[in-house]
């Protein structure tokens, strides 16, 4: 299976355009937050449909000391998994998404979750990230783009994979999250591509 983007070039740093947040005057602002471009080959032809996952495993896994001006994240500081974009049920005959078609601007509490024209959004990290903010909390659906904490002193990777499944659905709950399209995909799988991006908000960061 072959996966290309005109959005990310493998193993390189992801443009401020796909990005939930990039660098301003005074400190990081929301950005253009577009969903890449992916188009996808090569896949078995018993392909039932597609899934799209993008995970960010250089997270911190506690947020406490994010955003601090006064400190840092320690690039050993534990890290957890953060779910960009979770999409799932795309129809076998699609093999493609358009650059800004998951997402287009950051959208305060989120974008809507289920049924889109081209598959079915889950939610990703950001609904607990921000909590209970009340300008931000709310369920992200879909795709939102990296805005790792300004004082990390770790550059995030961002993996984004396509997956081409066995099965016609995945029978997951109205509101499901990465962690459950992984785990409902296990056995299912017939192939997968990833494409790898880089992001940091620290010119300090190393990887």
């Amino acid at each position: 299976m072959n996966l290309l983007s005109h959005s990310i070039q493998n193993n390189d740093r992801i443009s401020e355009t796909f990005a939930m947040g990039i660098p301003g005057e005074n400190g990081p602002v929301p950005g253009p937050n577009k969903s890449p471009h992916l188009k996808w080959s090569d896949f078995p032809a018993k392909t039932k449909q597609f899934a799209v996952i993008c995970v960010d495993p250089d997270a911190p896994s506690s947020p406490e000391n994010a955003n601090q001006s006064d400190r840092t994240i320690a690039y050993n500081f534990p890290r957890a998994d953060f779910f960009h974009w979770v999409l799932v049920g795309i129809p076998a005959e699609t093999t493609e998404l358009f650059e800004g078609q998951d997402a287009d601007g950051v959208i305060p509490k989120g974008k809507k979750t289920g049924k889109v024209a081209y598959g079915i959004r889950g939610i990703n990290s950001y609904t607990a990230w921000f909590g209970n903010d009340p300008d931000m909390g709310g369920a992200y659906g879909g795709y939102d783009g990296p805005w790792p904490p300004f004082n990390d002193e770790r550059i995030h990777h961002y993996h984004f994979t396509v997956y081409a499944l066995d099965l016609p659905s995945l029978n997951l709950p109205a509101r499901f999250e990465g962690p459950d399209v992984l785990k409902a995909i296990k056995g299912h799988i017939l192939d997968q591509a990833t494409l790898k991006g880089s992001y940091t908000l620290n010119a300090a960061a190393h990887a």
